[in-house]
Formats: structure tokens, C-alpha cells, sequence
């Protein structure tokens, strides 16, 4: 995590995320299992092996001036055993930080949409973060906090090799 915290990653096109999205319930009824089960399982080829490459801004700082980058790589994501959980295992840059690390993440649903969401989760060395991060069509969304400090940030993501250590 970090002043950018992140977003997450991509599957193949847009075209091809949007259509291997899978059915849901027309009357707003709660999904089946199957319909959460294809929608963990899509989430997870979607975030296998991609980097997500954007920026951040911190509120009350960067109004007039250009953004900050951030870059994470996920490996991979795979669904915990315990609620909403999910382990994230990403390579995290920005500014002069850049580590490794598994992240235990909650991800709700708004729809067939994931949402990471974090609430004062600590990562070792930074402190407690909190965030709400949306991913579709190629691209992130959201808000980040880190103490005082806060802002937005924006970004796509796309399959790509992982970086060398």
C-alpha cells in the first residue's frame, strides 16, 4: 500500500472482461452461489499477473500540479477461507518505496464489480491505511488514506510479465 494504494489488475480486453462477466440476477435479488462463484473465479484470472500503472494525489497538496506515479504488480489473488477476504500477492512502487509483500484484502461487491476495501489496515513499516479501490474495464478508481493524509487515485492495468527483484 502507500499514498496511491492501489488498484488491481486486468484480465484481457474490455471487450473480453465485459463478456466473461458472469450473469447477474435481474430483480436485484442477492447472486446464487454459482453466480459468485464464476465472479471469484473471473476475479481471479483478472488480477493474475498484471501490473496496474497510475497515479495518486494527496488532498490540500497536488491541486495545480501534476500527480504522483505509482506502479504495484500482482502476482496472483486467491480467495481465503474467511469471509470477503482474499490474499493478494503484490509487488508495491511508489516514490522511493518498492516491496513485496501478501496482502490479506477485503473485496465487496457493488454488483459484478469488485471493490478492494481497506480500513485502517496496517502494512508493515507504512501503518494503517484505508481505502476504496474499484476495478472495471481496464481501469482503477478510488480514495486512499494514510493518517492525515488523503487523496485519489486513478490508473489502468493490463497482463504483463513480472518485474525482476
Amino acid at each position: 500500500m502507500s499514498y496511491g494504494v492501489w488498484g488491481l489488475a486486468p484480465m484481457a480486453s474490455a471487450q473480453e472482461q465485459q463478456a466473461e462477466a458472469p450473469a447477474t440476477a435481474v430483480d436485484g435479488a442477492a447472486p446464487t452461489d454459482d453466480e459468485m462463484r464464476q465472479r471469484y473465479e473471473a476475479f481471479e484470472e483478472m488480477l493474475h499477473g498484471v501490473k496496474l500503472t497510475g497515479r495518486f494525489s494527496i488532498v490540500g497538496r497536488d491541486e495545480g500540479r501534476a500527480s504522483n506515479e505509482e506502479e504495484y504488480f500482482i502476482t496472483r489473488v486467491t480467495k481465503s477461507t474467511e469471509g470477503d477476504y482474499w490474499v493478494f500477492n503484490a509487488r508495491i512502487k511508489y516514490g522511493d518505496k518498492d516491496y513485496s509483500v501478501p496482502l490479506p484484502i477485503e473485496v465487496k461487491w457493488a454488483g459484478d464489480t469488485p471493490v478492494v476495501t481497506l480500513t485502517d489496515f496496517t502494512i508493515l513499516g507504512q501503518g494503517p491505511f484505508s481505502a476504496r479501490v474499484v476495478f472495471y474495464d481496464g481501469k482503477y478508481a478510488g480514495t486512499w488514506s494514510h493518517g492525515e493524509v488523503s487523496g485519489h487515485l486513478i490508473g489502468t492495468f493490463e497482463k504483463a510479465d513480472p518485474p525482476r527483484e
